[in-house]
């Protein structure tokens, strides 16, 4: 008869499915760095954040690097799963499309946990024009440029080009000044009325 007082194991914890274990990583990834920036987060945070341990996080993202990259990939798909949600919602409306957009946008930008576009805050992290963070962040923003144009041709605007450049400044305006003058400030509850004069004086003037 053994001595020991008990036979039995410490328990393991129960292994994650590597999908759920990316998800859940990549969601306590993204709360972090769009809420306190990515040079303040460190892996450990995410590791706690997860709650998963840091083994696991390294066996689906290879560094940091990797794990930001996934997050600016997460954002972008989001941005237009909006987008698209908005287009949705007037079919083959190209001027009550872009108004339903700031319109959501709006909306969006007076949230309190609102922090401002992510993508403008990685730029402003990462300086370097040429760093892979910024050139994913410049390909994003280009083709925001790119469908602002294409919708701006599609409503006839005169200056198309000049119409799509407004447009790009005033959404990332309102990003800006959520952060500025907070979430309830009066000239984002004004944007899609102000979206609405700036397309009808490109369209018929």
């Amino acid at each position: 008869m053994s001595g020991n007082h008990s036979d039995k194991a410490p328990a393991k914890r129960a292994r994650v499915p590597r999908e759920k274990a990316q998800e859940i990583i990549l969601n306590a990834a993204e709360e972090l760095f769009y809420q306190e920036g990515i040079h303040n987060v460190s892996i450990d945070a995410v590791v706690e954040r997860a709650g998963i341990n840091k083994m696991s996080v390294y066996r689906q993202f290879s560094s940091k690097a990797d794990l930001i990259t996934a997050y600016i990939g997460r954002k972008q798909q989001a941005f237009w799963d909006e987008w698209a949600e908005s287009m949705a919602k007037h079919p083959n409306q190209p001027r009550h499309q872009l108004i339903q957009f700031f319109r959501d946008l709006a909306a969006r930008a007076s949230c309190s946990d609102f922090r401002g576009c992510c993508f403008l805050n990685v730029a402003v992290e990462f300086p370097d024009a040429s760093h892979p963070v910024r050139e994913l962040v410049a390909a994003h923003q280009k083709r925001i440029a790119d469908t602002f144009l294409d919708m701006a041709k599609a409503l006839g605007a005169g200056s198309p080009k000049e119409l799509a450049c407004a447009l790009l400044l005033l959404m990332e305006g309102t990003y800006a000044d959520s952060q500025s003058y907070g979430t309830h400030s009066a000239a984002i509850q004004m944007l899609p009325a102000i979206v609405e004069r700036l397309i009808d004086s490109y369209v018929s003037g």
